[in-house]
C-alpha cells in the first residue's frame, strides 16, 4: 500500500500513512475543506444561510 499523500511505502505505525507528517497533511486537507463535495441542492445554501443568520444573532 502506498501512502495517499506521498506515495512512498506507508508505515505500520502511520498506516495508511508513510509518516506522521502525511498523517497531519491529510488531517490540514479535512479541516481546511479541502475534502468537501459540493453540492447544487438550493436546500442546502438556505441552511447555510439560516445557521450563519442564528451564529450572527448569538451573544459573543
Amino acid at each position: 500500500m502506498t501512502c495517499p499523500i506521498c506515495h512512498r511505502k506507508t508505515a505500520p505505525e502511520h498506516r495508511p500513512f508513510c509518516s506522521k507528517r502525511c498523517a497531519d497533511v491529510d488531517l490540514a486537507k479535512w479541516l481546511g475543506g479541502a475534502y468537501a463535495i459540493p453540492s447544487t441542492d438550493p436546500e442546502d445554501a438556505e441552511k447555510v444561510i439560516d445557521a450563519l443568520d442564528e451564529e450572527e444573532r448569538k451573544p459573543h
